[in-house]
């Protein structure tokens, strides 16, 4: 059971960091991190997964808010002062800006629809948001990847089955979390087709 177990975290870890990041975020990164520590995934690879769900996340908002930002700006008119504000604070400091929102929750989402709204070019977000990314992910990963270690010291053998185990966990989570957002979407749009 334990060798599936392994075998399992090995296979799919990545997967599961690439979507765990595309959806949440550190916890999956962490989880990741301790099983580099293990030995069971890559840290190096894991990084990269991270990174590269985070990117696709705000690539896609960026995109949304160049293409829907001015629709939604007409529709709110309310916000156009907050908005037109945090265009400015973008144009002031435009590295500062991409980097720092991947660093605040609760700004992930609202921070690259803002930016695709103003006037910084996809290029220069892309590139900001690659070392944002990186940086980011690497911190998370190192924290698990540190914790792991010290889980390890603490408990010795007990801890290749704890972090196999929290990896799993993490695994069924980031699905049990997938398949509950479609659901919602589903259900959502059912009950706003019966309205109709």
């Amino acid at each position: 059971m334990d060798v599936e177990l392994l075998a399992l975290v090995a296979k799919y870890g990545y997967a599961a960091t690439f979507v765990g990041t595309l959806l949440e975020g550190e916890t999956s990164l962490v989880v990741s991190g301790v099983a580099a520590s293990r030995g069971y995934l890559s840290a190096p690879w894991v990084v990269v997964a991270g990174a590269a769900g985070a990117m696709v996340t705000d690539n896609v908002f960026f995109v949304m808010g160049r293409v829907f930002g001015p629709a939604l700006l007409a529709r709110f008119p309310s916000v156009a002062a907050s908005v037109a504000r945090a265009h400015a604070l973008v144009d002031r400091f435009p590295n500062t800006a991409v980097i720092g929102v991947r660093f605040l929750y609760g700004m992930r989402t609202v921070g690259p629809l803002v930016i695709g709204a103003g006037r910084m070019t996809w290029p220069r977000f892309a590139l900001l948001d690659f070392i944002a990314t990186s940086t980011w992910s690497l911190s998370w990963i190192v924290l698990g990847y540190i914790l792991g270690e010290a889980v390890y010291q603490l408990l010795g053998g007990i801890a290749s089955i704890w972090s196999g185990s929290i990896v799993a966990v993490a695994i069924g989570g980031t699905i049990a979390a997938v398949v509950l957002y479609f659901r919602r979407r589903r259900a959502a749009g059912a009950s706003g087709s019966s309205k109709t």
